[in-house]
């Protein structure tokens, strides 16, 4: 039955959610083996290019009360992760892009707590698009008013997130207390209406169900403008409500990955180099990826926290890992 599905995903005809739900319960390796392999094709036949994406994270104040269970990033509420409040000065941000842009990373996303209507959104994509050739993501959840997304738009931002994380609302309002899947779904809806390309991703092992998950998956094709789909897996951090829960295994996370690969071809897929953790960089591309994200060279200036773990992936290793296997790191 498996190789049935995936020669069919391999001649690019369409597969049933039956088909998907058979690919989701695969548990032995051969056969996630031959699924990571019909994914990498399926990239590879449309491009070997494969994006980094650096980051400048612009503030952890967030007035999301009460907090989001696993968040780490925000104040006060790990201890490794950024438990001290900030928020970056217009200086501080430039010599974080400047940097990016010397180290020929291609792309930087600015992202940032909840609380200021797209504000800090607007004034950090105008310093990224004054001062340097970068593509820019802007990521501040659903912290995005009709206007600001205007003004996005005029600026010629690139990419806007806004990831959803699941679209089981009992899940959602459960580890999200203090959000809101409508206002996010909202968001989504804007940034397409303004013709702004839209990443928005799952966060995997929050409770949701696999069915949840290839619901969510094909969800996400009604938001015209979809480019890119973050996959993220669920790490502790220390202090949080869920700092006693499992991490999401790897093995289950890259087969997301391979999944939305097949129902997606020719999408960004992204991973965050914390959530996989740097040294698994290399089975994410192994799973059908063409996006890594928070890659940081050398030469940054400013400290960086990933959102889902305190790690990320240093620039000359991840460059390394990409040429081994074959593939071409996008630079400027």
């Amino acid at each position: 039955m498996i190789d049935d599905i995936l020669n069919k995903a391999k001649l690019g005809k369409k597969l049933t959610d039956e088909e998907y739900l058979e690919l989701l319960k695969i548990d032995n390796n051969d056969d996630l083996e031959k699924l990571f392999l019909i994914a990498c094709y399926i990239r590879n036949s449309q491009s070997k290019e494969i994006k980094l994406t650096s980051t400048v994270h612009i503030t952890n104040k967030c007035q999301i009360q009460p907090r989001c269970e696993y968040c780490g990033f925000a104040e006060k509420t790990s201890r490794t992760g950024y438990y001290d409040a900030f928020y970056k000065s217009n200086e501080e941000i430039l010599n974080a892009i400047v940097s990016i842009q010397k180290a020929h990373i291609p792309r930087v996303s600015c992202s940032g707590g909840y609380g200021y209507k797209g504000r800090q959104a607007v004034n950090a994509c105008k310093i990224v698009k004054e001062n340097s050739n970068l593509e820019i993501l802007i990521n501040v959840g659903g912290d995005l008013t009709e206007k600001s997304v205007e003004e996005l738009a005029k600026l010629g931002v690139d990419t806007v997130c806004c990831n959803l994380e699941t679209i089981n609302e009992d899940i959602f309002n459960e580890r999200k207390p203090g959000d809101s899947l409508k206002q996010r779904i909202l968001t989504c809806r804007r940034v397409s209406s303004a013709g702004i390309g839209l990443s928005s991703g799952l966060l995997l092992g929050i409770g949701e169900s696999v069915e949840d998950r290839l619901k969510h998956l094909r969800y996400l094709s009604s938001f015209k403008t979809l480019e890119e789909i973050p996959i993220m897996g669920f790490n502790p951090y220390p202090d949080t409500a869920m700092a006693d829960y499992p991490s999401f295994p790897l093995k289950e996370q890259l087969k997301i990955v391979a999944i939305t690969r097949i129902m997606y071809p020719s999408i960004r897929i992204t991973m965050p180099t914390p959530t996989v953790g740097p040294e698994n960089v290399e089975f994410s591309l192994k799973a059908g990826a063409n996006n890594l994200a928070t890659v940081i060279a050398d030469n940054y200036p400013l400290e960086v926290k990933g959102v889902g773990s305190p790690e990320y992936g240093n620039y000359t290793e991840v460059i390394n890992v990409i040429e081994k296997l074959g593939l071409i790191p996008q630079t400027i």
